[in-house]
């Protein structure tokens, strides 16, 4: 059984449970650590793409935690992939090429829903390196981002496409909201920094 109000760490990945009671602290923290790592705190621009669509309960995760972020007072992350404008396997190709156009060498956050085992549903993970959108479903789409964030909504292995069409709604809300909790987070501990560096 999982511990659930422990952080834990798979291969470089942080693995945080949506019950833990410090999910949101713990997050901000890991993230803000990656993007020290990648120097994304030195002026590049960071760019969240939030990938799903909202016609799948279990494959909106991205889109909600896009329109959570895009609704806030932030400057931190351009936010591409809401619940109004999803990015998902149609639009994903064009939609990167126009964050390559628009923002000069920019640092990509890709969040996703993902499937996993039944004791990982639940889980947030943070990771180094590229998402691959669509490995769950057996869809071919481009690697995306150097830092990617994933929320386990459903068991896989069988049937992807009906699991995710019937995973729970309550769960993904609330995946989402400890994700744009930590990112809110994460902006706090950017602007505390570059305020203690002026």
């Amino acid at each position: 059984m999982i511990d659930k109000a422990r952080e834990m760490t798979d291969g470089g990945k942080t693995r945080i449970h949506i019950e833990d009671p410090m999910a949101t602290k713990k997050f901000g923290y890991d993230l803000l650590a990656r993007l020290e790592r990648y120097g994304g705190l030195s002026g590049q621009p960071l760019v969240l793409l939030c990938i799903g669509t909202d016609r799948s309960t279990g494959d909106c995760l991205g889109p909600l935690v896009g329109t959570k972020l895009a609704s806030c007072n932030q400057d931190v992350f351009a936010v591409y992939g809401t619940l109004d404008q999803p990015v998902h396997a149609s639009n994903l190709q064009d939609k990167l090429d126009e964050i390559y156009r628009v923002h000069q060498n920019p640092l990509v956050i890709a969040v996703d829903a993902s499937l996993g085992g039944v004791d990982s549903v639940g889980l947030v993970t943070i990771g180094d390196g590229a998402l691959h959108p669509g490995a769950g479903v057996n869809k071919k789409l481009p690697p995306v981002g150097e830092i990617h964030i994933t929320g386990i909504v459903n068991v896989g292995g069988f049937m992807e496409y009906l699991v995710l069409q019937n995973t729970r709604l309550n769960l993904v809300m609330r995946m989402a909201e400890v994700i744009a909790q930590g990112l809110l987070q994460t902006i706090a501990l950017c602007t505390r920094k570059e305020t203690r560096e002026i």
